[in-house]
């Protein structure tokens, strides 16, 4: 305890009267510092990209997800179609060059260019890859025999889920047609919708 201006100052008290104030205060603090994302971006679902090993050919992944999916229980036959938004990018390397005229500081005039760099091989030049980037999915669809069971489909759709990285709402599940008769039904218009 001190005395200030003749008055005792009892701290135990302060912070007894106000002690949710100080909390409170404090946990603020806490949440000021804590580390966010940055200010003004916005959280976004990164679309799944297609897997960079191998050849990244999407016939094949849809063959390897088809032998793992026929598998589970109660799907029987299967064919997955995966769609993709965008395809594979390659990142090349480039020499970038700046000229200015002037002081560094407050230069006159500037010419900036970039040249993609090439080496020479025994089959010519060839560019120089820096970066590949893969392609993303858009969505998946998957018909197969226990289409119809529910219990079946939302098996399928955590697989295929957890194999690209897609939403559920991104994964469709559909029965395998019966055959030639409900072709033939659609094409010559006799089933009708309800």
């Amino acid at each position: 305890m001190s005395k200030k201006d003749g008055k005792r100052f009892d701290l135990s008290a302060v912070f007894g009267r106000y002690k949710y104030v100080i909390m409170v205060a404090a946990l603020g603090l806490v949440l000021l510092l804590w580390p966010w994302q940055g200010q003004g971006e916005e959280e976004t679902v990164q679309p799944a990209v297609l897997p960079a090993s191998g050849t990244g050919d999407i016939a094949e992944l849809e063959e390897k997800m088809e032998k793992i999916l026929a598998k589970i229980s109660g799907v029987g036959r299967v064919d997955v179609l995966l769609t993709l938004e965008s395809g594979g990018e390659l990142v090349l390397a480039t020499d970038s060059t700046l000229r200015y005229s002037g002081s560094p500081q407050n230069p006159d005039n500037y010419d900036r260019s970039s040249e993609t760099v090439t080496v020479s091989g025994g089959n010519g030049t060839d560019v120089v890859v820096t970066q590949e980037r893969s392609g993303k999915f858009r969505g998946a669809l998957i018909v197969c025999d226990g289409g119809d069971n529910d219990k079946v489909r939302l098996k399928i759709v955590e697989a295929v889920c957890a194999l690209t990285g897609l939403g559920a709402d991104r994964v469709a599940v559909v029965r395998w047609g019966s055959g030639s008769s409900d072709t033939n039904a659609m094409l010559t218009g006799e089933e009708e919708l309800s």
